[in-house]
């Protein structure tokens, strides 16, 4: 496989990646420390591909603290949008190709149905409006990016839901979680390596893309099979999101359909609950 520079390589998507790749035998891929692939220092970024000369960036930085961004707008912009359009001036120096890693947050989600990748995007909480902006800004920059936008993402590194309903679950007998928000869980392991076939495959077909593990629940059904799966024993009572009031905004529905890119790229993807179950092993084995 051509060479690869993984920014963002600390956090979950990172860890994921290198695992996957290691899994995969792949050598030729660079993961910097957060010191030296800073988004938010462009002069840095140049030098860092100009050094490295990857034919692929994986853009896994991003500022993801979706209720502090409605108070923290700065930050979440300078990441979000200007750290993805400083990547892809970077890329456009050294001809190399983006994918950087989106949000379902960029929807409104007050409409049930499955949503495309030509859908109209609304989004309803400063976190996605910077997402979406970085996305538009990659767009117009780079020609050669790939988009993946994903959702309720997890897995056995960095915190996550999974990870918090385990230990929650362990501390307390009884657990109100939201019943009013529907999406997908996205093993982080499961997209890591749709993003290694993406890469693998060759393909020129560059644009947007949505990815999630198949299917559909709610936070409560989510955190539910999260306990049926893992032995843990605790009265889970759904509750309405208004029940439990956060300072930004979540999408109601905001499952993505995704057959553009399974058929652009043959790619087969799990179902949920499966994805789920090996995570928890995982974890539990460790």
């Amino acid at each position: 496989m051509s060479k690869v520079l993984v920014i963002g390589a600390g956090g979950q998507l990172g860890q994921c990646l290198k695992t996957v790749a290691e899994r995969r035998g792949l050598t030729d891929i660079v993961f910097p420390a957060e010191q030296d692939a800073n988004i938010l220092d462009e002069a840095g970024l140049k030098n860092l591909l100009s050094a490295e000369k990857p034919a692929f960036v994986i853009n896994c930085a991003a500022y993801t603290a979706v209720d502090k961004a409605e108070e923290d707008l700065a930050l979440a912009k300078a990441i979000n949008e200007t750290g993805a359009a400083n990547l892809a001036h970077a890329c456009v120096q050294e001809g190399a190709t983006l994918v950087h890693v989106s949000t379902d947050f960029v929807f409104a989600g007050n409409e049930v149905k499955l949503l495309t990748e030509d859908d109209i995007a609304n989004p309803i909480n400063v976190y996605g409006q910077t997402k979406l902006d970085g996305e538009i800004a990659i767009a117009a920059i780079l020609p050669n990016h790939f988009i993946l936008r994903t959702s309720w993402l997890y897995s056995e590194y960095a915190n996550n839901f999974v990870k918090t309903m385990l230990k929650l679950g362990a501390e307390r007998d009884e657990l109100n979680i939201i019943a009013d928000q529907v999406g997908t869980p996205t093993y982080a392991i499961d997209l890591a390596n749709a993003v290694f076939d993406i890469i693998e495959s060759g393909s020129t077909s560059f644009g947007l893309y949505h990815y999630s593990n198949e299917g559909v629940t709610s936070w409560y059904d989510f955190a539910k099979a999260i306990f049926e799966i893992s032995g843990t024993s605790v009265k889970t009572n759904p509750i309405p999101g208004t029940k439990y009031p956060t300072p930004a905004k979540r999408p109601a529905f905001s499952v993505m359909d995704k057959t553009k890119i399974k058929e652009t790229f043959n790619i087969s993807i799990p179902y949920w609950r499966e994805s789920l179950v090996k995570c928890i092993s995982v974890l539990q084995k460790n």
